[in-house]
Formats: C-alpha cells, structure tokens, sequence
C-alpha cells in the first residue's frame, strides 16, 4: 500500500498576502492528523496537528473567539 502524500491548501482568505499557513487536509481520515506549515517555507517544518485540535481551532476562527477588534 503507497502512503498518501500531503496536498498543500493555502485558504482563499490569504489573498497572496505572503503571511500564510498551508494546510493538507487530505490526511485527516487516514492519519487522524492536519500537517500545517508555513506558505512562505515550503521545506520548513511541519506541525502535526490533531483532527480534534484542528477542528475546535477552525470552529473558533468562524465563531469569532480570536477576533480582536
């Protein structure tokens, strides 16, 4: 069996701003993990993020928990 390889997604919101995350999704049912890494450092490091983890993040964003204004 070929191990699945991350397909980088950088969010549409970026608007090639250069201050980006990539994410590659595509590993969350297999692997139970979302890698993130840096747009900007495509060879840098990558954080292994739970799905769990990674979904609270994602409802807080669209909830508004981390808006600062």
């Amino acid at each position: 069996m070929a191990t699945e390889s991350p397909r980088w997604f950088t969010s549409s919101y970026s608007s090639n701003g250069g201050d980006c995350i990539e994410v590659a999704a595509n590993l969350a049912a297999a692997r139970g993990i979302v890698p993130v890494r840096d747009s900007k450092v495509a060879d840098g490091p990558v954080v292994a993020v739970p799905v769990t983890a990674f979904l609270a993040f994602v409802a807080g964003v669209q909830g508004g928990t981390f808006d600062t204004v």
